[in-house]
């Protein structure tokens, strides 16, 4: 697909990035040189400087033939045009970054106006990231497939759970068979596990089934066993004001410290059911005053990582049950979680990831049977779902007789309204929605993994 990315900051060059290695023929525009020589120099992409919404750029870009044009520059109202200057000039879809809450209200008709078939709010769907992870505060990450059917959670094998040092195989047949662990992390090693694979202390899980399947089994796991009711959020910034109204109607209560006034004004005013506090959100003092040792959670989203992680390491030090901190540019996520911190989330990441699922759906529409991705593992693994829309040389095979790329697994099978946890005698068929985990990129269809087997 051609593609035009209009805007090379964070989200912009994590899209090229991205879309760049589905080998998707992308081209990027910016008014910043500098910005543009590393996307030049590292990634696989044109580069055009210029003004995104001048449509002498856009046509020099390509814009009559492009796929999709995304707009993801600092300002929402040069997006919102940008997207409307695309459409004029013959782009078929376009995607619009758009972050502030007085447009959100008023989403539907900007889209209609102006053409924009996607519009994407970064700090909203952070919170609404964040806002699942406290739902389920054992869970380091939760996803969902097959339109809410499958659950995908990620918890850590922690001291004492009972499955440590035992075989997938033996797990699940004394705990529950109806999941699937369908990756491993193990330190810097990812794990496409069999049922001979042993689980050891620390490792993470991610596990697939039913959301009532996965939590019985993360319950007896001693895992979801706490509710979080109090949370102290550090930093009052878009994503803690949409975190703080979707958390209202889970019945929980918030806390927000933040250090500009203003801010604490306007957010007195705009959620007046949480409890505003003005001050430094990583001063020991202050957070011990708040009594930080008596919340169930604690979410650090300051605009400075090591503002985030300092303030985050203090609450794993006070006993707080589950912490999250906001990240944007340290590219360790793996050091940062050994130092206790339970989930990071990356708004670059999560937008760009949004973009590039819709973008996969479209190439669905062209006549790709990818319905859902998924990156997971800090991105070494995928957990892809296809439809099953063409006769294959894999249908009506049982899976024992396929022969599958290395470090692929099929995971769920959805039949109808049926969870399927596949086993060897199970069987593919024309209509089913199937679910795989593989450490193998840029899959595009199910075919690409089958080896041999089938008719």
């Amino acid at each position: 697909m051609k593609i035009i990315i209009v805007g090379d900051g964070k989200v912009g060059y994590s899209l090229a990035e991205n879309l760049s290695k589905e080998n998707h023929d992308v081209t990027v525009i910016d008014k910043n040189p500098e910005a543009l020589r590393k996307a030049s120099e590292y990634l696989d992409v044109m580069c055009l400087r210029g003004n995104g919404v001048s449509a002498k750029t856009l046509i020099e870009a390509g814009v009559k033939e492009a796929d999709i044009l995304i707009a993801v520059t600092s300002s929402d109202e040069r997006n919102m045009v940008c997207c409307l200057a695309g459409k004029k000039l013959g782009a078929a879809h376009t995607i619009a970054r758009i972050r502030d809450p007085e447009y959100a209200d008023d989403l539907s008709i900007l889209r209609d106006e102006l053409e924009i078939d996607l519009a994407i709010n970064p700090e909203q769907a952070v919170a609404q990231e964040i806002a699942r992870l406290l739902k389920f505060p054992s869970a380091i990450d939760v996803e969902f497939f097959a339109r809410g059917r499958v659950e995908l959670v990620e918890i850590k094998a922690t001291p004492g759970m009972p499955a440590i040092n035992m075989r997938l195989m033996d797990v699940f047949s004394r705990f529950s068979p109806d999941v699937l662990i369908g990756a491993v992390q193990r330190g810097d090693d990812v794990y496409i596990p069999n049922g001979s694979f042993v689980i050891r202390e620390n490792d993470s899980l991610y596990i697939l089934g039913k959301p009532a399947s996965v939590y019985n089994f993360c319950r007896q796991m001693g895992k979801f066993n706490q509710k979080i009711k109090n949370i102290m959020i550090v930093g009052g910034g878009r994503i803690a004001y949409y975190l703080a109204k979707t958390l209202k109607y889970y019945d929980m209560k918030v806390k927000i410290i933040e250090e500009n006034m203003d801010r604490c004004l306007e957010l007195s005013e705009l959620l007046p059911e949480a409890l505003i506090i003005k001050g430094d959100g990583t001063d020991e003092a202050l957070l011990r005053s708040e009594n930080l040792s008596d919340m169930d959670a604690f979410v650090s989203l300051t605009g400075h990582d090591e503002a985030n992680l300092l303030a985050s390491l203090l609450a794993k030090q006070c006993n707080v049950s589950k912490v999250i901190a906001k990240i944007t540019r340290i590219s360790y996520p793996l050091i940062i979680k050994n130092m206790g911190i339970d989930s990071l989330v990356d708004p670059k990441v999560i937008t760009s990831n949004y973009i590039v699922r819709y973008v996969r759906g479209l190439k669905n529409i062209q006549g790709n049977s990818v319905e859902n991705l998924y990156r997971i593992v800090g991105g070494q693994a995928e957990a892809i779902e296809f439809t099953v829309r063409t006769n294959s040389m894999y249908l009506n095979t049982p899976l024992k007789n396929l022969t599958l790329a290395d470090e692929a697994l099929v995971a769920v099978i959805v039949r109808n309204n049926e969870v399927i946890i596949p086993h060897g005698d199970d069987v593919i068929k024309l209509g089913d929605r199937i679910i795989i985990i593989t450490k193998n990129r840029q899959i595009s269809d199910f075919n690409e993994i089958v080896l041999s087997g089938g008719k």
